[in-house]
């Protein structure tokens, strides 16, 4: 696996850079008010010291169309695939470091599998917002660098990823639903699967240790 660029080419098959926003009072708030794990992941759905910011007028009437969001964050130390989920809308990641995304396509789960070989490594610049697109596999990001962690802001529709809902199974896809408009599948050694995920991740569970 070689690690790409979201200024690549490549990276549009998965999503775009966002820009035309001023994201500097968002990511001082970001790295003012909320922590950074060295030895593992923490999300928040939503975060007052960033929904505060000017940011969140810009995004929600703007990029969303005034649609209602929430603003979170996603921070820590990781180097390892372990899940993929898909939302019904994009998601824009803004980073505060230079983290590393992993990304596949919707499109290559066949009856509730996708191989690991599928995924695709892009470098995501400190300052860099992007959109991933609602077909866009991902989960939570890598460091960049070996070692130093990350901290990104994750913005999404109000109500993702909170309690997920009771329904009844009417098909295959009902199965991987993990919360609210979160849907994920998860490698077997993840510690999701052993909570009852739906393991549908197969080959190895893509590690990027060796390449930062």
């Amino acid at each position: 696996m070689k690690i790409q660029s979201v200024k690549d080419d490549a990276f549009t098959v998965y999503g775009r850079i966002v820009d035309g926003y001023d994201y500097d009072e968002l990511l001082a708030a970001l790295e003012k008010y909320t922590d950074k794990p060295a030895d593992s992941v923490i999300y928040v759905p939503s975060c007052k010291e960033l929904e505060d910011t000017s940011a969140y007028t810009d995004l929600q009437v703007n990029c969303y169309g005034g649609m209602p969001i929430q603003i979170g964050y996603c921070n820590g130390s990781n180097t390892k695939l372990n899940c993929f989920e898909y939302h019904r809308d994009s998601e824009i990641d803004i980073a505060a470091d230079d983290v590393i995304l992993l990304v596949a396509r919707q499109q290559d789960i066949k009856n509730g599998s996708i191989d690991s070989s599928k995924t695709e490594a892009f470098l995501c610049p400190k300052g860099t917002a992007v959109e991933l697109y609602a077909t866009t596999l991902h989960y939570a990001p890598c460091n960049a660098k070996s070692g130093e962690g990350f901290r990104v802001v994750i913005v999404l529709p109000k109500g993702t990823n909170e309690e997920k809902p009771a329904l009844t199974v009417k098909n295959d896809e009902d199965k991987l639903l993990w919360a609210r408009n979160k849907w994920l599948v998860a490698h077997k050694d993840a510690s999701e699967a052993a909570e009852g995920a739906h393991v549908g991740i197969t080959g190895e569970n893509v590690d990027i240790a060796n390449l930062i």
